[in-house]
């Protein structure tokens, strides 16, 4: 792609935008459609438009195999660990009220604990599906070339 000069800037250009997207779909996921399976495809498909236009070894650079696996078994922990907290907490699942519906402080009001559960789900799935996402396409794109 080096021959390509037009390609490289206007991906530059569009990768900002597009993690702009994934937060805005990441944190708008507990309030409405959308959540931490979307954003981590948004997440991972910028990762993956990097690795396409500048090459496998400048997207290593940025987010290191090592890194992926790491932040796959921490979405995974912080998935289960809500559910295990919303369970020894003593409510039903993701419908513990820890924070007694809320608790208004200088000028913000603190979410209840359904709000808490939902966004730590949905932030340990969007991690998850992130590092799961682009470790496929590591995978992919690491295969050395079968000639016949």
């Amino acid at each position: 792609m080096n021959s390509f000069p037009i390609i490289r800037v206007i991906t530059k250009l569009l990768i900002p935008y597009i993690l702009l997207f994934g937060l805005y779909v990441q944190f708008h996921g507990d309030f409405g459609p959308g959540g931490g399976f979307q954003a981590g495809v948004i997440f991972a498909a910028a990762l993956i438009l990097y690795g396409l236009v500048y090459g496998l070894p400048a997207v290593h650079k940025v987010a290191p195999p090592k890194v992926i696996e790491k932040l796959t078994a921490l979405g995974l922990l912080v998935y289960a660990g809500t559910g295990l907290a919303c369970m020894l907490l003593g409510g039903n699942f993701l419908d513990y009220d820890v924070l007694n519906h809320g608790i208004l402080t200088e000028n913000h009001f603190l979410p209840e604990g359904q709000h808490l559960g939902i966004f730590h789900v949905e932030l340990g799935v969007g991690s998850t599906v992130t590092a799961v996402m682009t470790m496929i396409f590591y995978a992919f794109a690491g295969r050395e070339r079968v000639t016949s």
